[in-house]
Order: C-alpha cells, then structure tokens, then sequence
C-alpha cells in the first residue's frame, strides 16, 4: 500500500501571509436528511463521531475529529487520514437501510493554510466571501476564482481552504500571488 501523498507535495509560499499545503486529511461525506425528522442521521454522526450537527454554515470539533456543514442535506467529517476507512464503514453500517450516502473523500482534495494578521485580505482578493463577518467556527462554500472551494478559521490569524486535488496547482498560484505584498491579482 503507497502512502498518502500532498498533491503539491507539500508546496509553500512566504508572503505577507503564509500559504502552505498540509498533509492528507481525512475526509467523509455524508448526505442525508439533516432535518429533525433525520434523527437516525444525527444520531449515527453523535455516536461515531462524538459530534452534533453543526448550524447552517457551521463547523463543531470535538477532540479530533470536526463536523463542517457543506449544504443543507451534507456534512464533511474531517479527521486524521488514517482514520477515514474505519470510520467510514462505521457509519455506512450505522446508516444502513436509512436514505443516506456515506462516502470517504480523502483523496479527493488538497487543503492549504494561510497563516499572518492578513489572511482576511487575501481572501477577500479571491472569493465572493464578507470576510469581516467570516470568523472562527464558521465554514462557507465559495468559489476561489474559477475554482469550487471550501474556506474555515480553527482561530484568527489563520485559515484553511480546501478544493479539488485536480486543481490543486491553481489554487496555491492564486494564493501565493495574493499573498505576495507586490503583485497585482487579476487577468495578464
């Protein structure tokens, strides 16, 4: 078995920010009936995870595992990437016979963080996002770019964005451009 790699192998870039691409992280998607009347959903995620539900636009850790909420019938378990197969099959056969998707996405994505006092403004040069509303235990969906992304704060001062491994390069160009005190974000 070959071990997790980063898709950028661990790129990095120094600027008034930090951006740096982080090891492999486990990541499960799960859909389903997130409502009250999906108590059997909520309680499967309680019961593998430690968790409850996040709010609308939310994201709730406990210990070492965090429920993010990605759209009204989702939520994306992230953990450590080890733990992503265990823990998907628990919960597949939790949610078995319910109406629910269980599936491991690991590989699926890259997740960057940027790290400095700025990291507000360096998004704010790429998404469609009000980042001085935007604050620690929230998770927005968003485009970076021409890009599909995902953004949360663990704290302030410092920030993950996750999107597709496929595009992994251009997320970390736009950010390390956007990062960079001098240049200009935008079309050649």
């Amino acid at each position: 078995m070959s071990e997790p790699a980063p898709a950028l192998g661990g790129a990095r870039a120094e600027g008034y920010v930090t951006v740096a691409e982080l090891p492999p992280q486990g990541m499960i998607a799960v859909r389903g009936d997130l409502s009250e009347e999906g108590e059997s959903l909520a309680q499967a995620l309680a019961d593998a995870t430690g968790g409850e539900l996040p709010d609308v636009r939310g994201m709730v850790q406990t210990g070492r595992v965090a429920l993010a909420w990605m759209s009204p019938d989702e939520v994306l378990i992230l953990c450590a990437y080890a733990d992503a197969p265990e823990l998907a099959g628990a919960l597949d056969a939790a949610l078995s016979g319910a109406h629910a998707l269980v599936a491991n996405v690991s590989d699926a994505r890259a997740v960057f963080e940027l790290s400095g006092a700025r990291v507000r403004e360096v998004i704010a040069k790429l998404a469609p996002v009000d980042v001085a509303a935007f604050g620690p235990g929230e998770m927005r969906r968003t485009r970076l770019a021409q890009i599909p992304a995902a953004i949360w704060m663990p704290e302030e001062g410092r920030l993950r964005l996750m999107c597709f491994r496929s595009v992994a390069r251009y997320a970390f160009d736009l950010l390390e451009k956007a990062a960079d005190e001098g240049a200009e974000v935008g079309w050649p």
